[in-house]
């Protein structure tokens, strides 16, 4: 039996948007207030889904909350209350866009899993804006 399972995590990260190739105007045109020079902070939810199959033993796919421990050791400690472009050396060469973060965040946890286990991240920046990433659709 294949099932799907999800957790979910809650943590705040400020970012600016700057691209450094560009003249100052262009950022500013491109990327708007996300460009200012003094960042600015977002409230981000972040959803795990992993599906795989359903161990006969243990009735689960992945203990929830081992997966939770794994979520907040790999993700949250790393990100919660950071500067991503300044405290967080995955985005030293990398936009910190939506985008760019939960691939960022599937590359981290992907490791983690079992073999044969698929991963999709689904990070709202927020209650309107959201990116998707991973093993299937």
């Amino acid at each position: 039996m294949i099932a799907t399972i999800c957790r979910k995590a809650h943590f705040n990260a400020a970012h600016r948007l700057h691209n450094p190739k560009w003249s100052k105007e262009k950022n500013i045109e491109v990327f708007g207030k996300c460009n200012s020079p003094s960042f600015h902070g977002h409230n981000f939810d972040l959803e795990v889904r992993i599906k795989g199959e359903v161990d006969p033993d243990t009735g689960f796919v992945m203990d929830l909350a081992e997966l939770g421990t794994l979520i907040h050791d790999e993700v949250e400690e790393r990100f919660d209350h950071k500067n991503l472009n300044e405290d967080c050396p995955e985005f030293e060469n990398l936009l910190p866009t939506t985008e760019y973060f939960v691939k960022v965040i599937y590359d981290i946890l992907k490791p983690k899993l079992k073999k044969g286990q698929l991963l999709h991240i689904t990070l709202h920046e927020t209650s309107k804006n959201s990116a998707e990433y991973g093993d299937w659709d």
